[in-house]
């Protein structure tokens, strides 16, 4: 009922009487104005007046459906919408949810995840409602192959979206992170469900560090927010119904597939690409230049003896960038 009382506030003019919102969902008064006062408990500013009824004058920061909603302009990623309090892990609660058959282009964010992961199975955690941290489902009709632009494809959303809201000069960070100078700002983990030649569902999974103000030790040489960069703790609902419809927009686009244009963006966009970096090919340490990203998402590497190397998996480690 707390939903569908904050979609009724949401979307009026001014103030709606609790007599109104009752009949509208068919309880009592009592349990509306009970409604109310748990909302407010959760950081929803109600102002409640005599003869009046009830106004949203804000909504918390804390990520939440209905705020999300608000700014949402898709067709199809995040019209199945979950915001979860505390989750193991965003990919892994949408795995579960893909097997059972959940709807494409269901998104599901957490506040907080308690085993979250990045690439090469490496744990990440992070404290509550710093981070911005959701993945999204869909079901794509692609070959197992070709799941391989998702990552290069997101990664150019996000990072587009990021440089609009913000304003900041983010980069990409080949084949998943967005970084800010040489500093990680966002990563993203791509897995798939796939059988043969058809593929089931994809799960991406995003991390964007939002609101910390620090970082340990270990990793604040290479790791920073959006509130280190720019000073301000952004609208996290709205950042994040920024980056989704940015993220169905480039989908659409570019059908799901590094079109040229996709790129010529992602290109123009890559930090990786000029720069000197080493990757292990059959247990032995390769050096060169990366100079493109083909349509596959693929790193190109000029070797020191003039011929390219593809690198499609695997650490790559990029020169002056963690």
């Amino acid at each position: 009922m707390q939903d569908k009382i904050l979609e009724i506030l949401t979307n009026a003019d001014g103030y709606v009487s609790g007599q109104d919102i009752s009949e509208q969902l068919g309880v009592s008064r009592q349990a509306v104005s009970k409604a109310v006062k748990a909302l407010k408990e959760k950081g929803y500013k109600i102002s409640s007046i005599t003869n009046k009824g009830y106004f949203l004058v804000s909504e918390p920061n804390y990520l939440n459906e209905q705020s999300i909603k608000k700014h949402l302009i898709t067709a199809v990623i995040g019209k199945k919408l979950v915001v979860l309090d505390t989750i193991g892990s965003t990919n892994d609660y949408l795995k579960a949810e893909g097997s059972k058959g959940c709807a494409n282009g269901t998104v599901a964010a957490a506040r907080e995840q308690t085993k979250g992961k990045g690439r090469l199975g490496r744990a990440w955690q992070t404290n509550k409602d710093d981070c911005i941290m959701f993945s999204f489902l869909l079901r794509p009709n692609i070959t197992p192959q070709e799941v391989s632009c998702i990552t290069p494809l997101a990664g150019l959303a996000v990072c587009k979206a990021i440089r609009e809201y913000t304003g900041l000069d983010c980069k990409i960070k080949w084949p998943n992170d967005i970084i800010v100078g040489s500093k990680k700002l966002v990563g993203i983990l791509t897995e798939m469900s796939a059988e043969f030649d058809g593929v089931e569902y994809v799960v991406t999974g995003i991390g964007i560090n939002a609101d910390h103000t620090s970082f340990p030790e270990e990793i604040a040489h290479k790791a920073t927010s959006i509130f280190i960069e720019t000073g301000l703790h952004i609208n996290k609902n709205e950042f994040l119904a920024c980056v989704l419809n940015q993220i169905e927009k480039d989908f659409v686009k570019n059908d799901m597939k590094l079109s040229e244009k996709a790129l010529e963006e992602y290109t123009l966009l890559c930090a990786t690409i000029g720069r000197n970096v080493n990757f292990t090919r059959q247990g032995q340490t390769v050096s060169g230049t990366a100079v493109g990203v083909d349509g596959q998402g693929e790193l190109i590497v000029k070797l020191s003896d003039g011929t390219d190397c593809v690198v499609n998996s695997g650490e790559v480690i990029v020169q002056g960038i963690y």
